[in-house]
């Protein structure tokens, strides 16, 4: 990845000595008291208001909460909540002035200055606004004698007193100089009540200003205030509005933060915190800019520098390997691009079409998976780098420090809340960063199907989702539309558009709200690049012609589109055979198309707009292509065999190779590594291993079948039917049934019985029952058992006869019991399902105990050990599954299951996939120079 580096150091924007300083409420942040202190000041507020339930948690004392917070320069601006406290009978009252006392000596050690009461919802209260304002008048006089003010609010639900204007009532009625109102946004903008009202209010009389955002939605008001609360300018409210009316009062206190949110109460405090400032920074910007006069000089900024303009994408990079990276590079060649550079100093490749750019960066990326293409930057226009780079400084985003050879170009880079590093560039047609790039002497195509980037489409954790948008709205000057949410295949997507004023930056970020349990699509977290055409359907037609992987979109879509919105009869037609999906609204038309899942998770679209279209398509579509994707993922590994060549072979990852995962920890690190199939250990076989209980647990049966359907993954094989002379083969039944009900094709059986007859007549009995269940039943011949090698195994198999009988290859039972390869390509190719592949050390050991302890936990890759692996394999029918079947102990210890699973898996790769070649190297290397 390309990595950019400063060395200025972080500043603090400054602000118009008269404006409000900032703060926030530790309600809206997650951990104790002392998290949230911490996350504030690191943050930079200088303000906080203290929720009662904060502190009554805390081992640190009111007092030592002052300290903590004037080291850390945060001021104590409110104690909250008070509630039920006016409009009661006399004897409620008292009890009520006693709490107050108490709540009163708490404030003092505090050293806050303000108690926050919100108006009652106690079914004690009555509606009457003269002994509300008489109660209120009575606790003011006592909170006045000890130096404290008190802020009365309205909630949206309050009993009687429910909006601004009648608390403003009460207050006024009341006459108390240390009784004012606290104004939440939240309160007066859910109830959609006209914040121009609040200009009458002198601004003496407002004690605190609480500021929150948050989506429109219809319901339970007090479920959305606790719920679904957003950070300002993520939701519907006209915030700077709101502020523009309280600052013109000439209130001069705290503008805070007051957010309940479930997302944020759950996330790391600092990343919340930051996100708070980061918002209200934004916020005061719009404010100073657009606000009335007196709004406008209080919250004058002289230390942030304004987001400079975007001029577009510039380039969109992506990680690949080796296994990854050509497939991308393939789809991009029959899209249109041509590779025109390649990077002097990185493994990174520039490929080109039009304006659009996309970079191929080979190097290795710790959060990108194996066999994973995945976007890991952006390069975006900047009419001045440098700025943008103070100013996300200015609002705590990570500017990148970048490795570069002394010739090359100084870029800047900062990091997006997912780790995307996002390049701030001046245009490429001013050379700077193209320069880093040698010609490969390939020119891009002069006939321009592709005219550029039109925009980027990145999925984010639920947690990083208004975190991003947040990042890309403050930190790059973008405008984030409103959050909407599609009814997809698998669960509810939000999606969110963060765009620049001229739209010539366009990023969406998507997420899953509601994720529960392990069920998802077989494409995890998206990503896609769109393209911009002037002629979609002569770039569709095109593309194909060059063997672009369109993805086919069903005819019901299409049906669907006729009935909804009518296109011209010749269009349709023409939109159904190059699977082109259509939107249009008042504004224009959209045209657009996809390829298939490139490397697990990305893909790319190309795009036509028509006049003044914006969007991104019909929500409807979504769906359409999300199923869609699924569907041709899965055909691609299932059909997997019959589109490759005889040099790639199907793998299987053994459960012996990675025994500490269980089976859905099995199929996900299988998927991941790029295997086919899984084989299941479902009996234990010695009292020290893990025991996976799938035919007697049926949540674990539930689990490992969920995901087997979310990646693609399918079982091959089952173990172990061990048919000792105690053993009765019914007795396997379950196990077999559990099998069949994964789906696995095979079971394998092993017969350490001394008694030929006896074994023979029980593993035709387990034949028997596996038939109906569609298994086949493959005998192993470990070489420390009763049946140790080829030949005793040939004379059960030939004895039993049953249709379903097999034979398991294991190699390195097969090398340690001296059987023969000769004897091996004489035997019936029916009899063979899949192998068992694996490598040893060339030494036998001379007892049962070392060959047992060499199978179970010492087993190499490959071409590492004695084995002839290829001479075995040789000898198979061709086309069988290589199941690979190699516990290495020490490695899993060092790395891991799942990576001991991917090194496998290429070390095998590495040495199996071209035999043919292999040998034929050999033979070169044998004859004459």
């Amino acid at each position: 990845m390309l990595i950019a580096h400063t060395d200025r150091p972080h500043e603090q924007a400054e602000e118009s000595p008269a404006a409000p300083h900032a703060a926030i409420a530790t309600g809206c942040l997650s951990g104790t008291l002392e998290d949230k202190l911490a996350a504030a000041a690191a943050a930079r507020f200088q303000g906080i208001e203290i929720f009662e339930s904060d502190l009554v948690a805390s081992p640190w004392s009111p007092r030592r909460v002052r300290q903590e917070c004037v080291r850390r320069g945060l001021s104590i601006d409110l104690y909250q909540p008070f509630r039920d406290f006016e409009a009661v009978p006399p004897e409620v009252f008292a009890a009520n002035l006693r709490r107050a006392e108490r709540t009163f000596d708490v404030i003092e050690q505090l050293g806050a200055t303000t108690m926050l009461v919100c108006s009652s919802t106690s079914t004690d209260a009555v509606d009457d606004d003269d002994l509300a304002a008489e109660q209120l008048h009575l606790l003011a006089d006592r909170a006045e004698r000890r130096g404290l003010r008190i802020a009365y609010e309205a909630p949206a639900w309050g009993r009687f007193v429910n909006t601004y204007a009648h608390s403003w009532r009460i207050v006024r009625r009341a006459g108390h100089p240390a009784l004012g109102l606290c104004l939440d946004s939240f309160h007066v903008l859910s109830r959609g009540d006209d914040p121009a009202g609040i200009r009458v209010i002198p601004g003496s009389k407002v004690f605190h200003v609480q500021l929150a955002d948050a989506p429109r939605l219809t319901g339970d008001v007090v479920e959305w205030s606790w719920h679904h609360r957003l950070f300002p300018g993520l939701g519907s409210f006209d915030l700077a509005e709101f502020v523009g009316h309280v600052l013109t009062t000439g209130y001069d206190g705290p503008l805070s933060l007051e957010v309940f949110n479930d997302v944020y109460r759950q996330a790391d405090p600092r990343h919340a915190a930051i996100d708070g400032m980061r918002a209200l920074v934004a916020l005061r910007e719009a404010v100073s800019t657009s606000g009335p006069p007196a709004a406008r000089e209080r919250l004058r900024m002289t230390g942030l520098p304004p987001a400079p303009p975007l001029g577009g994408h510039v380039f969109t990079e992506l990680a690949v390997d080796d296994l990854s990276g050509p497939v991308v590079a393939r789809t991009l060649t029959a899209l249109g691009f041509a590779h025109t550079g390649q990077h002097r100093s990185k493994p990174v490749q520039l490929w080109e079409q039009g304006t659009a750019r996309i970079l191929l960066n080979f190097a290795a990326h710790r959060t990108v998976p194996p066999v994973t293409a995945a976007v890991c930057a952006l390069g975006l226009e900047s009419a001045d780098p440098a700025g943008s780079a103070q100013r996300a400084e200015r609002l705590l985003a990570p500017v990148l420090p970048r490795l570069r050879s002394p010739e090359e170009a100084d870029l800047t880079s900062v990091a997006a809340p997912d780790g995307t590093a996002v390049f701030l560039v001046r245009s490429a047609a001013s050379g700077g960063w193209l320069d880093d790039f040698s010609p490969t002497g390939t020119p891009p195509r002069a006939d321009g199907l592709l005219t550029g980037i039109d925009h980027v489409s990145l999925t984010e954790s639920v947690d990083d989702f208004d975190e991003s948008a947040l990042f890309y709205r403050t930190v790059l000057g973008l405008h984030a539309g409103e959050a909407t949410e599609i009814a997809a295949p698998f669960g509810l997507i939000r999606s969110r558009a963060a765009t620049d004023l001229r739209h010539r930056v366009r990023i969406t970020l998507n997420t899953a709200p509601l994720r529960r349990g392990d069920w998802a699509p077989a494409v995890p977290s998206p990503q896609h690049v769109a393209f911009s055409s002037d002629d979609v359907l002569a770039s569709a037609r095109a593309m194909r012609a060059l063997g672009a992987p369109i993805l086919r979109i069903p005819d019901n879509y299409y049906v669907d589109l006729d009935a909804r919105l009518d296109p011209p009869p010749e269009l349709l037609a023409a939109m159904r055979d190059h699977s082109i999906l259509y939107d249009r609204d008042e504004h224009g038309e959209y045209l657009h198309f996809y390829t298939e899942i490139l490397g697990s998770r990305v893909f790319f679209e190309v795009v036509q707009r028509v006049e003044g279209y914006l969007g991104y398509g019909a929500p409807a579509s979504v769906p359409v292509r999300m199923a869609a994707h699924r569907e041709r993922r899965l055909i691609t590994l299932r059909d997997a065999p019959t589109r490759r060549t005889d040099e790639r072979h199907d793998y299987s990852l053994a459960h012996l190779t990675a025994l500490s995962l269980s089976p859905p920890e099995l199929v996900d690190a299988a998927a991941d590594a790029g295997y086919r199939y899984v084989g299941l250990r479902m009996t234990r076989v010695t009292p020290q291993e893990p025991h996976y209980p799938l035919a007697t647990d049926p949540a674990l049966m539930r689990t490992t079948k969920v995901h087997l359907a979310a990646t693609g993954v399918e079982v091959l094989d089952i173990e172990l039917a061990r048919i000792s002379p105690d053993d009765d083969p019914r007795g396997f039944l379950r196990f077999l049934e559990a099998g069949a009900e994964l789906g696995a094709r095979h079971v394998i059986a092993q017969l350490p019985d001394p008694d030929r007859a006896r074994k023979i007549d029980r593993y035709a009995q387990l034949c028997e029952l596996a038939r109906p269940l569609g298994l086949t039943v493959d005998l192993e011949f470990p070489s420390w058992t009763e049946t140790p090698d080829l030949r005793e195994a040939v004379r059960v198999l030939r004895a039993a006869d049953q249709p379903n009988a097999g034979m398991l290859i294991d190699l390195l039972h097969f090398a340690r019991s001296g059987s023969s390869v000769a004897d091996l390509r004489e035997l019936p190719v029916e009899w063979f399902h899949f192998v068992h592949v694996c490598d040893a050390p060339p030494g036998v050991p001379a007892t049962n105990e070392g060959l047992i302890h060499t199978a179970r936990f010492e087993r190499l890759f490959p071409g590492e050990g004695g084995i002839d692996v290829h001479g075995i394999l040789d000898a198979l029918p061709p086309g069988l599954p290589y199941a690979l079947e190699i516990p290495r102990a020490t490695l899993v210890a060092q790395v891991g299951a799942k990576e001991h699973a991917r090194l496998a898996i290429t070390a095998a790769r590495d040495h199996l996939d071209r035999p043919t070649a292999h040998r034929a190297r050999s033979a070169r290397s044998l004859g004459p120079e």
